[in-house]
């Protein structure tokens, strides 16, 4: 059996989160402890701030910025050796949380900072969908 490295390793805890982006949507997690209130990402069952433990999943508008990126020429892990080259990412959700993703469809695009982005899906191998991010044409 080949590893690949590009598959989420799913739990009871996580299946939401990954049956709502195979549905298109992408969730967060919410902090409702009294004086915080904060999105975070990657899920937790735990507030990463003040560690509170009244945190539930909501759903996300789905925009953000781009915080930075980088071209990838040369990956040995598989399968990422054979879908070089591509645009890993970091943007900031509107909601607050800062997300590793990866850009697609940008070609022909000057990328910066702060260039408007909305999420966008890709079903990977074994019926996993994974959120990925696209430039967002502002009206």
């Amino acid at each position: 059996m080949d590893v690949r490295f590009d598959l989420p390793e799913t739990d009871a805890f996580t299946r939401l989160y990954w049956d709502a982006a195979a549905e298109g949507r992408l969730l967060i997690r919410r902090c409702h402890t009294p004086g915080c209130g904060r999105a975070h990402h990657y899920p937790r069952e735990f507030c990463p701030r003040c560690w509170g433990e009244d945190v539930t999943w909501e759903g996300a508008s789905g925009h953000a910025t781009l915080y930075t990126w980088s071209v990838v020429h040369r990956n040995d892990l598989p399968p990422f050796g054979t879908r070089v080259p591509y645009t890993a990412a970091v943007v900031d959700l509107a909601e607050g949380p800062r997300m590793m993703t990866e850009l697609v469809d940008h070609e022909g695009v000057v990328l910066r900072p702060g260039l408007p982005l909305e999420v966008a899906f890709r079903e990977r191998a074994e019926g996993v969908t994974v959120p990925v991010f696209r430039i967002r044409q502002v009206p």
